[in-house]
């Protein structure tokens, strides 16, 4: 990784280690997924002069704004438009790269004789650019914006498509690759952990096509039960002959359910429509404002502290929580430990952020006073 004061300094690029931001849709049971990257943005570029790295670096700034705090409409505030607008001075480090890419043939550019589907491979260049995450944190604190923390609630999404002949299936990577890679590209945009199901044996046989399609929650909920997420998202398409998507979608969070519709015209908007409704109510539940009013300071009681290491990873844990801004420890007898924390928000807040992984599994548990057993 090369900084800018080495780039200036030298004008020159030596070609480095490329660091890639992967966000992969989980196939296995899990909760909260901590996602990494969230500073960082890799872009498109034509070549490697001074005014396309500047044309980079405001991208992959705004970029970076919508992953941590998970909602573009911050995007518009003043503030951060300003900032965009002088993205360099938040830049940490930055590396080029290149990679091969596939791409269409136009049919009249194919052969008479090609049936089509052809590709041909072209090099891309890109330059991942890092942010300085303190200096982003505090532009978005001086706008009293909050942010959402990289331990997200992971989404677990069913869908069946119908076709005009009435046949219904459900969604794979293998029949539909196209509507996966719009879902995986918008997960990736806006930093949102999403899990697609095996639909392995088990999974068919507690859930069938029709269900999905009519939307059972009771049955939608008890098949997900394995996969551990911490929402459900599932959703039906028709494709219409008057080439119209028809869909109609469940959000289930916190166990309850929201229903909503939409007709659209081409298929990113059917799937980005959903997509990014769930993912503002998740970023505006979850997020934490630093300049809010409503702090609190409760107690956290631990149990299962068996040794140092243990204590040591239980207060890392505890000071890299986002809500939490100050830790105190009241009392360490044996396997038993007590901590006064300082919130930027409430205890419902830690409990639900607590309760996105399982490192810290409840005992007892009120707004004042948390009580739990730590299981790493």
């Amino acid at each position: 990784m090369i900084s800018l004061n080495q780039f200036y300094s030298f004008k020159a690029l030596a070609l480095t280690g490329v660091l890639f931001i992967v966000f992969f849709v989980q196939l296995q049971p899990s909760s909260a997924l901590p996602m990494s990257g969230l500073y960082s943005q890799k872009i498109t570029v034509t070549n490697e002069n001074d005014s396309e790295r500047s044309r980079a670096f405001t991208d992959a700034l705004a970029a970076v704004i919508v992953k941590v705090t998970g909602e573009r409409q911050w995007l518009e505030t003043p503030s951060i438009e300003r900032a965009i607008a002088n993205a360099q001075s938040y830049v940490e480090g930055f590396s080029y790269g290149s990679e091969q890419i596939e791409l269409p043939i136009e049919n009249n550019l194919l052969d008479e004789d090609s049936d089509g589907g052809a590709f041909y491979t072209v090099d891309q260049r890109y330059i991942t650019v890092n942010f300085a995450s303190a200096l982003i944190d505090e532009l978005l604190a001086d706008a009293d914006i909050p942010v959402w923390d990289s331990n997200r609630p992971s989404v677990l999404v069913w869908m069946v498509l119908q076709n005009t002949a009435g046949e219904r299936s459900f969604l794979t990577a293998d029949a539909r690759p196209d509507i996966v890679a719009i879902i995986q590209d918008f997960a990736e945009e806006r930093g949102l952990p999403i899990i697609f199901p095996v639909l392995d044996f088990e999974d068919r046989r507690n859930l069938s096509e029709n269900t999905v399609w009519n939307l059972d929650e009771e049955a939608i909920s008890l098949a997900s039960q394995r996969y551990g997420a911490d929402s459900i998202l599932s959703g039906r398409l028709f494709f219409a002959d008057s080439g119209e998507l028809v869909g109609v979608w469940q959000f289930i969070f916190q166990g309850e359910p929201d229903i909503f519709d939409g007709v659209y015209t081409d298929l990113e908007s059917y799937l980005y429509s959903p997509l990014d409704r769930i993912t503002n109510q998740l970023a505006s539940h979850f997020a934490i404002d630093p300049e809010s009013s409503n702090q609190q300071r409760v107690k956290l009681t631990v149990e299962g502290i068996k040794n140092l290491s243990a204590y040591s990873s239980l207060l890392s844990y505890v000071q890299n929580l986002a809500l939490v801004n100050s830790v105190t420890t009241a009392e360490l007898d044996g396997d038993h430990i007590e901590l006064y924390l300082g919130l930027l928000g409430d205890g419902q807040q830690l409990f639900e952020q607590i309760s996105l992984d399982r490192d810290l599994l409840p005992i007892e548990s009120s707004q004042l006073f948390l009580h739990y057993r730590w299981t790493r």
